[in-house]
């Protein structure tokens, strides 16, 4: 049988290799296809959201498809762009969202906004590895979450971007074997308890998160040998569920240098 770290280690080691074979999977192509047909005619944010497959194909790219029905939220995301401090994706723990708004940029850059390579081939990258950590997950929820934390991990700074990303926060209470209480802990005690736990530094040198993310792959093992574990619970899914209203008011508003 296969193990956890093997999996994730055949995907990680030969990542374009991977990704290749992922966008060349027809319903991939051809959503791909549209989305690039299409986007560069796109000269501001009510035309990006009057085409709703251009935004869909948009949000599942930024790993950010269970948010696909909240557009006034996202809305405001574009509206301010990312330049000003106060901006409104500046004032949320998850960087997605900022990563989004970078990617269309219409404050910064107005009508010319989709016209950069950040807008179409990056964003056509990044919904090729979102499949195939998808992907990877319907055999194994351990292997899509290490392929997730591996991308995201340069992007933590604090112990609130991990709570407020409960995939983040899932690797992580897992290695450091928290119980299920944790979670409902305060989230002031949750961030000191991880920053404590854990050098975030580390996720920025490749070795370390690798060793990280053997020992995650190696408990994930052990504390799911008999199966079951829903990947939506932490991941979401197209009916909008796995995002608790909680989570986007009382961790997504922290801002990411702040307390």
């Amino acid at each position: 049988m296969t193990t956890t770290y093997t999996s994730y280690r055949t995907i990680a080691a030969d990542m374009p290799t991977s990704l290749k074979r992922v966008s060349e999977q027809p319903d991939v192509a051809r959503e791909t296809e549209y989305y690039l047909s299409k986007i560069s005619s796109i000269k501001s944010v009510d035309d990006f959201f009057a085409d709703g497959r251009l935004y869909a194909y948009a949000m599942k790219a930024h790993g950010l498809e269970e948010m696909t029905y909240a557009k006034a939220f996202m809305r405001k995301v574009l509206t301010e762009g990312v330049d000003s401090d106060t901006a409104f994706a500046n004032q949320l723990s998850d960087s997605r969202y900022k990563d989004f708004a970078e990617s269309l940029n219409f404050v910064r850059y107005g009508a010319a906004a989709t016209s950069f390579d950040r807008a179409q081939k990056e964003v056509a990258g990044k919904y090729a590895r979102q499949t195939l950590e998808e992907t990877a997950g319907a055999d194994n929820a351990g292997v899509r979450l290490a392929l997730y934390f591996e991308r995201m991990a340069p992007t933590i700074t604090n112990g609130y971007a991990v709570i407020a990303d409960e995939a983040l926060a899932q690797v992580v209470r897992t290695v450091l074997q928290y119980p299920p209480e944790f979670a409902a802990m305060d989230v002031d005690r949750q961030k000191a308890a991880i920053e404590d736990a854990v050098d975030l530094a580390d996720f920025k040198d490749p070795g370390k998160l690798g060793k990280f993310l053997e020992r995650f792959t190696a408990l994930w093992e052990l504390d799911n040998a008999t199966g079951g574990y829903d990947p939506l619970a932490v991941f979401g899914s197209r009916s909008g569920f796995g995002i608790s209203s909680d989570l986007l008011l009382s961790i997504n508003t922290l801002k990411l240098g702040g307390r």
